[in-house]
């Protein structure tokens, strides 16, 4: 990578993340790269924030701007540089799938945020749901990446957990985020990684909309290699 800088805010590691790692990128004009990842079993998210940038994947170009999302599987190659006059910020988070039989490796695909409509979960009077950018019964998906959404006031209305584990980067707002027995307050630019089975529950503070990109591992059987 060139005429970039990043803040490595996830990685596989004893006692921290177990299935993923998450850079957020920033790419001054022109810089960007031609051979971005060399692992060939790495799947990638992109999702951007700031700037513009050009990604080539599979041989077609994308404008790359803010709100615009990407999924990249395994040994498809890519590139990207920026080509706008601000640096392109971006969150790149990075897995090596796990294929299962009977399934083929997803298709790549590029999406802006605006062009897929937020589910809304039942009885919250539209006041929390979630950007999915995949068909949640897809199950050659391994990890979703989505975004959630809070409106102002807007909760989880009781203690939940999940068998996954989650990683959580604050786009904009605040809120009280509890995490097993503390409630801490959180804002746009701080990460949550939780470890599964860790207890949880979000009362959004306002003024405005509390949303965050949120990684976690799915539609697949627990992992057993990795604490050889």
């Amino acid at each position: 990578w060139t005429k970039t800088r990043l803040w490595l805010i996830a990685r596989p590691m004893s006692g921290f993340a177990e299935t993923f790692s998450q850079y957020v990128m920033e790419v001054a004009p022109g810089g960007g790269s031609r051979t971005p990842d060399p692992d060939s079993g790495a799947e990638h998210w992109l999702f951007f924030t700031q700037g513009l940038a050009t990604l080539t994947l599979a041989g077609a170009t994308h404008r790359m701007e803010p709100g615009t999302y990407a999924y990249i599987p395994p040994a498809m190659g890519w590139s990207l540089q920026a080509d706008g006059t601000t640096p392109a910020c971006f969150h790149w988070l990075r897995k090596l799938y796990e294929p299962a039989p009977g399934l083929s490796t997803p298709r790549p695909f590029v999406v802006n945020e605006r062009d897929v409509p937020v589910r809304w979960m039942p009885d919250t009077n539209d006041t929390w749901g979630t950007t999915g950018f995949v068909d949640p019964e897809d199950l050659a998906h391994d990890a979703h990446v989505n975004i959630v959404t809070f409106q102002p006031g807007g909760r989880i209305p009781f203690e939940e957990t999940h068998v996954m584990e989650h990683g959580l980067y604050i786009l904009e707002g605040r809120a009280a985020y509890k995490l097993n027995q503390d409630w801490v307050e959180v804002e746009a630019g701080d990460f949550i990684w939780l470890r599964a089975f860790c207890p949880q529950a979000c009362l959004a503070a306002g003024p405005g909309p509390f949303r965050y990109l949120l990684y976690k591992d799915v539609n697949r059987h627990a992992n057993l290699r990795h604490l050889r």
